[in-house]
């Protein structure tokens, strides 16, 4: 019976650990105090932006970091931990987090791993607070549409003006 157990929680350091191996970043939180309707808005918040939230205890969150290479967010692995793993974007876990954490002060960003590096509690909240790629892509096409729309303007006016001079003549 007790070897079950052993390979069980085998089974689950190793499987935390391939989720840290290929996530884009992970975002470990302490969620104490957030409410059952809380914690339902939070992951389906997150699921509808492909992150995967998981509740683990710290013993198994700690070899599976050490198992990943990430044995730098050790200390991180204390009291209530929820671990959010995203996949293809690698800040939409901490500006989701680091959002909700504004209406429920309770939720508390604890550390993490962005993009294979692990990040200091500063880092992740500027991460947090960056433009998303669609946000920057459409700041960029403004701002190279202007000049272009500037010009259009300026050619439509001559234009105008000259039908207007050939009118009068």
């Amino acid at each position: 019976m007790k070897e079950a157990v052993l390979n069980a929680k085998q089974a689950q350091v190793d499987d935390m650990a391939d989720k840290m191996s290929r996530a884009e970043s992970v975002i470990i939180v302490d969620y104490l105090g957030l409410s059952v309707a809380q914690v339902t808005d939070l992951r389906r918040q997150l699921h509808d932006a492909d992150v995967e939230m998981k509740v683990v205890k710290n013993s198994i969150l700690q070899r599976a970091a050490k198992k990943a290479g990430y044995d730098e967010l050790d200390n991180t692995f204390a009291g209530p931990t929820a671990v959010a793993f995203s996949y293809e974007d690698p800040i939409v876990a901490a500006k989701i987090i680091a959002k909700f954490a504004e209406t429920a002060d309770v939720l508390e960003i604890k550390g993490g791993m962005i993009e294979g590096k692990v990040q200091t509690l500063d880092k992740i909240n500027e991460y947090a607070h960056m433009p998303s790629h669609d946000e920057l892509l459409a700041t960029l096409a403004s701002m190279l549409q202007s000049p272009v729309r500037k010009f259009a303007y300026a050619v439509k006016a001559i234009a105008e003006k000259q039908e207007a001079d050939d009118s009068a003549a």
